[in-house]
This record gives C-alpha cells, sequence and structure tokens, in this order.
C-alpha cells in the first residue's frame, strides 16, 4: 500500500459490510450505487486485494475483509463522536448525543425522560441505541451508556444511581388455567419464557433458578422485549422487571418470597467528555431521572 486510502473509502468499506450490498450502502451513505462501487474497488486496488466476492445472497467479504472490519467500524466511530463533540460547542446545550441502554430501559423507561431533555433543550438531539450489548464507551460506540452491570473499563466516569427489582411474572389467566406453582421446583411443569442464549447478565439470574437451562424454556428469546411481551400475551411465566409488570394489572408475581433479584442502574460516559456541555446535561439529567426508578 502506497499512499493511504482516503477515510471515504474505509466509510464506504464499513456500510457495505453492514448493509450486504452495494445499494443498500448507498441509500444508507446517500450516494450513488456507482460511487459506492468505485469506492470498494479504489479500496481493494491500494489494498492490493479483493474485499469482497459476489454471491447470489450478495456481497460476501473475504477473510482480509473481516480482519479489516473491527478497525473501519472503531474510525467510523470515532469519526461520529467527533462530529457530535464539535457539534456540542462549549456553551449551549445544542448538538447530538448518543445514549445506549438495554432494550427494557429504552423502551419502558426512556422516552419520557428523553421527552423531558427535549422540553429544556431544544438544540439538543438524541440518537437512541436500544441493544443488550454493551457498548464500548472507549471507542466511542456511544456517549453515555445506561448499564444494569458495573462498568470494568477505564477512563470512564459512572455514578450509581438506583436499582430496580426482578422476578417472575404471568397473566392472571394463565396461572387460572395451569395454577400458581407452590415451588421454584413446580416451575418445571409450567410455560416458561427465558433466554436463547446467554447474554451478558442472564447466567447470573439462571444461577438463582435451579434446575433451568436452555431447554427448560418452551419460549426462547434473547429480546427482553419480546420476552415481557409473551408474559402480557399470557404465553407463561418469565422474568421481568417488577416495577414495570406492576404497571400491568393483569400480571400477577410468581413465587416472589422465593426468587427475586435487585440489578443496580449505572450511568457512565467517557471521561474526555466531561467537558463537553450536552454530554454532561443529559448524563446528569439521565442520572437525576432514574435515582427514583425501582
Amino acid at each position: 500500500m502506497n499512499e493511504t486510502p482516503s477515510w471515504d473509502l474505509f466509510r464506504t468499506f464499513a456500510a457495505v459490510l453492514r448493509e450486504g450490498s452495494l445499494s443498500a450502502a448507498a441509500r444508507a451513505l446517500g450516494l450513488t450505487q456507482p460511487s459506492v462501487s468505485r469506492h470498494i474497488e479504489a479500496l481493494e486496488g491500494a489494498i492490493g486485494e479483493a474485499l469482497f466476492v459476489r454471491s447470489q445472497r450478495g456481497l460476501l467479504p473475504t477473510e482480509r475483509a473481516l480482519a479489516l472490519q473491527p478497525f473501519a467500524e472503531d474510525m467510523v466511530a470515532t469519526s461520529a463522536a467527533l462530529l457530535r463533540t464539535a457539534a456540542a460547542g462549549s456553551g449551549m446545550v445544542s448538538g447530538t448525543v448518543r445514549v445506549t441502554a438495554s432494550e427494557m430501559v429504552a423502551i419502558e423507561h426512556l422516552p419520557p425522560i428523553l421527552a423531558d431533555i427535549r422540553r429544556q433543550h431544544a438544540a439538543l438531539a438524541i440518537e437512541l441505541v436500544a441493544s443488550n450489548l454493551v457498548g464500548d464507551l472507549l471507542q466511542r460506540q456511544a456517549d453515555v451508556a445506561i448499564r444494569m452491570v458495573a462498568p470494568a473499563q477505564q477512563a470512564l466516569i459512572a455514578k450509581r444511581v438506583g436499582a430496580v427489582a426482578i422476578g417472575l411474572h404471568a397473566r392472571a389467566d394463565y396461572l387460572e388455567r395451569r395454577g400458581m406453582p407452590a415451588s421454584l421446583a413446580d416451575l418445571a411443569a409450567h410455560d416458561l419464557i427465558g433466554p436463547d442464549s446467554e447474554p451478558m447478565g442472564t447466567r447470573a439470574v439462571l444461577d438463582a433458578l435451579p434446575g433451568l437451562e436452555r431447554s427448560s424454556f418452551a419460549l426462547r428469546t434473547d429480546s427482553h422485549a419480546a420476552q415481557l411481551a409473551a408474559i402480557r400475551a399470557g404465553f407463561g411465566i418469565g422474568i421481568c422487571q417488577s416495577g414495570i409488570a406492576a404497571r400491568d394489572p393483569a400480571l400477577v408475581p410468581v413465587l416472589p418470597q422465593a426468587f427475586t433479584m435487585t440489578l443496580p442502574i449505572w450511568i457512565v460516559m467517557h471521561e474526555n467528555l466531561r467537558s463537553s456541555v450536552a454530554v454532561r446535561t443529559v448524563f446528569d439529567a439521565l442520572a437525576e431521572a432514574f435515582a427514583g426508578v425501582r
């Protein structure tokens, strides 16, 4: 590689990897398909190796492309964070702040909180990433994170602001039909809702419910929102936040004396963003709002 390829080429490369086709990447980037194709050809020429193979399923990345992928994604994330920080300025609360939170927090808790922030700061825009994966703040995948696990990375500002209780719940008509279990052992005879794999935090929950494994669940999904929807639909017994379940009069706690867990709430940001008025404003507003969440 005699010359360093343009940043635009790597941005296009990351978009093609993410979208799976030239046309989809073009739509995502606001470019024409021929422009995207030229970018990929130019990057392949600079690297001296093919990055994609065409197939009936679309473009398939080569081994070299997969090796470059994490670095290209880091470049995209860093560029986006740089632009957000620059747009935030140093005085007025304006610009864009990227917030990441779990599905349940993003769906059940954040909307009224973010609406209140927006009412107070009309020049502030929020990008919300609803994901149960823990985004890497050091790589600037987000500016502020709401987490249910203590952050392990250095160079982060973290504030524990409260906690939420989780427990077993089911819809009342399901329990009328199948009966209320008298013990945790009785759960084996019920239609259970649980995880498909074991994302962060799931193993600790399963360890608190001895005898339950993946095969124990009649409905398996890693989406906490889908689990809650199934509980609300009367599919069976599942785990959800007790405070959220209490809002629905049709939902009933199951074995609350035998099983309950408390998850801490952490608000986290990168320490380099402490001087950003916009990011600090969102961080403080979230910390205050979640201090009362149970």
